[in-house]
């Protein structure tokens, strides 16, 4: 089974804090990441961004602009998502890695990382998907996993795909199933559907009539 680890890379050599800046803004230019490594003896010191490279003096020495660096690294031992996150909070295409002892020992690209998320049961196996909405005081994780295991369905995975003051969104995927059972019996417990479903006999129920009702109105 693949692990996130496998995805590791040191294809590319980190920045040495002693190149040039002229070096690395040609480093840049030549490669599509918005940041990149630094290590002084082979510890990481920080990331450079592709964006601050370019108002650098050329002549000057990486080192120089040390106070620029960013700082945000993965661990080898990090779930995919929390190397996800830090992903998404540093804007980055790049992240690097480090083991327990600090030590720098290469890097993740967001490209492998959602491959990764790709090869997950809850992309990868086949399943439904359905968006409810609850008060944020009014919703339980325990619950939706009841509701769907109740009605003889299987969860693949689900998340907070959404977060309001007074209420959140959960995206629910599940094995095939009793669809129309479970939409009915979010509905029973108060969950609003906010996504759509061919087996939704309630709203297909509602379509119905109010067809018949504007061919009513029509005559």
């Amino acid at each position: 089974m693949t692990e996130l680890k496998d995805y590791l890379n040191n294809d590319i050599r980190p920045i040495d804090s002693r190149e040039t800046v002229a070096n690395v803004q040609d480093f840049f230019a030549d490669l599509a990441f918005s940041h990149f490594p630094v290590v002084e003896e082979s510890i990481y010191v920080g990331s450079l961004s592709a964006e601050d490279v370019e108002t650098f003096d050329a002549q000057k020495l990486v080192a120089d602009y040390r106070y620029t660096f960013d700082s945000f690294f993965a661990r080898t031992n990090m779930v995919w998502l929390d190397v996800l996150e830090v992903f998404a909070k540093h804007s980055t295409n790049l992240v690097p890695v480090l083991d327990e002892t600090n030590k720098y020992v290469g890097y993740y690209e967001i490209g492998d990382v959602i491959q990764f998320f790709n090869e997950t049961p809850f992309l990868k196996e086949q399943g439904g998907i359905i968006v409810i909405k609850k008060g944020v005081l009014d919703f339980s994780m325990s619950q939706v996993a009841q509701i769907v295991e109740s009605n003889n369905g299987k969860i693949l995975g689900l998340f907070i795909s959404q977060a309001e003051a007074d209420a959140v969104e959960i995206t629910v995927k599940i094995s095939l199933g009793a669809m129309n059972e479970i939409i009915q019996t979010f509905r029973r417990y108060n969950y609003e559907i906010i996504s759509e479903h061919q087996e939704d006999t309630y709203i297909n129920n509602l379509k119905e009539r109010s067809d018949y009702l504007d061919k009513y109105l029509n005559i």
